[in-house]
Parts: structure tokens; C-alpha cells; sequence
């Protein structure tokens, strides 16, 4: 495998980050996550300036997005395979122990993992904790992922792949890793960016091609939505057929169905939307 770092590839096995790199350290760096198909990645320019935007929120210096897109090719080239998951890594670089950052050059990684295909229905939780609205870090695709490692984690135990967040106004967030749907009478709706969630790249050009609704919605929607269905990267549109051992009969149902349909066929036609 070939790993791009600090401006050239590497075999993995050469491809070291120092152990006082603040984003080991205390996790200060940002990241996205890039779909591929056959070494065609998709929607990558969006996804830099996603990563550019959440680079400025942290107070990082602005990535060279040319760099990065030329990292991306230069793994993708290197590392061929059917479907791969596209992984930008840009932390804070070398710094002391503790919070404060180091005069260093930030580091930037760009690795590439095979992946497979999501199945078309999936089951959820929810959990207890709460996304923070208001926080330094809310909508920001970050390095800090301890919280969503903890809820996947508990999501697992139950046999299921996701685990959505409410707010800390009680109010419909995101997942762990993704955006979250809901169909209520026919009408297709989705938490707005002020409930927290992040700005998710697949969530954008599901409301732009489906015509979905942002609404602020209670947690409680979930209990009498007609169907649910999650966005991201790597599992595009993804009915929920069980969600905290409640079956939702006949997912994915029309709405859903309608909106795979519609995300797979316009991101074929265009793999930088």
C-alpha cells in the first residue's frame, strides 16, 4: 500500500507521523472521507472544501487544496481497487505536550482503504448523549472522534451500524457518521445544519436532488416516521429498517426507494456534482 505524507508517497511501512503530532496527542486535526470507484473519486471538490472549511474552524493554517487533490490522485493511481475508502488527514503537526500548538508545518496523510458495498437496509439506535449545538467544534468534521467511537460501539452490541444524537434541545441531530431522513405524510425532511449535524456532502445533494425539506424536528420523530433513511459517504442512501428494535414494515418504502434511485443515477452521470 501507498501512502501519501508530507508531500510524497511512502510504503506504509515507512510512512511514520511523529508520536507528539497534536492530532495523536489531543486530537486537533480534521479529515474527510472520499468515496471511490475504480480510482474515480466522487464529489472530491467538495469534499476539499468541506476539509478547507473545517481546517479555518479549528484556526488550522488553509490546507493547499491543490496539494491535496494531487495527493488523492497520486494514491488513488497507486492503490488500485473497485471501491475504496479515500481517507485526508490534516492535523496540527508536531507541538508539546498539551494544548497548545507547535511553530511546525501541519501534516497531511492521504491513505486509500478498500470498501464494500452498504447493503440497501440497515438497522439504528439512538442513544442517550447529545450533540452539542453550540460547541467549538460543532459542524466541523474533526479528528475528535472519541464520542462516536463510544455510540458506534454500543450501537454494535445491539446488532445494529449506526447510532443517532439528538441535540441538547431534545431535537433530531445526525449519527455517528451520518445524516439521518425521515418521511412524515409523504414529505421528505431533514435536520437543518443548526441542530448541529455536520454539513454532510451526500446530505447536500440528497436535499438538492430529492427537494427535501430542512426542519427542526423532536428526537421523538423517529417513533412515528413513516420511513428513515441515512446519508454519507460510503452508504449513500440506506433505508432503516429497524431503529431501537422497532420494525419499519416494507423499507426501503416509496419515498426511500425514490431517493436511492434518484442519488444513484445522478451521481453516475456526475462524479464531481
Amino acid at each position: 500500500m501507498k501512502i501519501w505524507l508530507d508531500g510524497a508517497l511512502r510504503d506504509a511501512h515507512s510512512a511514520h507521523v511523529s508520536v507528539l503530532d497534536h492530532g495523536l496527542t489531543v486530537g486537533d486535526g480534521v479529515f474527510e472521507t472520499v468515496k471511490t470507484t475504480d480510482g474515480a473519486s466522487f464529489a472530491l471538490t467538495r469534499h476539499l472544501h468541506r476539509l478547507a472549511a473545517s481546517a479555518r474552524g479549528m484556526g488550522l493554517p488553509e490546507p493547499d487544496l491543490d496539494e491535496v487533490r494531487h495527493a488523492c490522485e497520486a494514491v488513488t493511481r497507486a492503490n488500485p481497487m473497485p471501491r475504496g475508502r479515500l481517507r485526508i488527514t490534516y492535523t496540527g503537526g508536531l507541538s508539546p505536550l498539551g494544548s497548545d500548538r507547535g511553530e511546525a508545518a501541519p501534516t497531511l496523510v492521504v491513505a486509500l482503504g478498500e470498501a464494500s458495498a452498504r447493503p440497501d437496509v440497515t438497522s439504528a439506535i439512538t442513544v442517550p448523549w447529545t450533540r452539542n449545538e453550540r460547541g467549538a467544534l460543532t459542524g466541523l468534521k474533526t479528528t475528535s472522534y472519541a464520542e462516536n467511537v463510544v455510540a458506534l460501539a454500543r450501537a454494535r452490541q445491539q446488532a445494529a451500524t449506526e447510532a443517532l444524537f439528538a441535540n441538547t434541545h431534545g431535537r433530531l441531530c445526525e449519527g455517528t457518521g451520518s445524516n439521518v431522513f425521515v418521511v412524515l405524510d409523504g414529505e421528505l425532511h431533514t435536520p437543518p445544519l443548526a441542530s448541529g449535524c455536520l454539513a454532510g456532502i451526500t446530505r447536500a445533494l440528497t436535499v438538492e436532488w430529492t427537494g427535501a425539506q430542512e426542519t427542526d424536528l423532536p428526537l421523538d420523530v423517529l417513533e412515528r416516521a413513516d420511513e428513515i433513511f441515512l446519508t454519507s459517504t460510503l452508504r449513500d442512501v440506506q433505508a432503516v429498517g429497524r431503529l431501537d428494535g422497532r420494525a419499519l414494515p416494507g423499507t426501503p418504502g416509496p419515498v426511500t426507494a425514490k431517493a436511492m434511485r434518484v442519488f444513484a443515477e445522478r451521481s453516475a452521470d456526475d462524479l464531481d456534482p
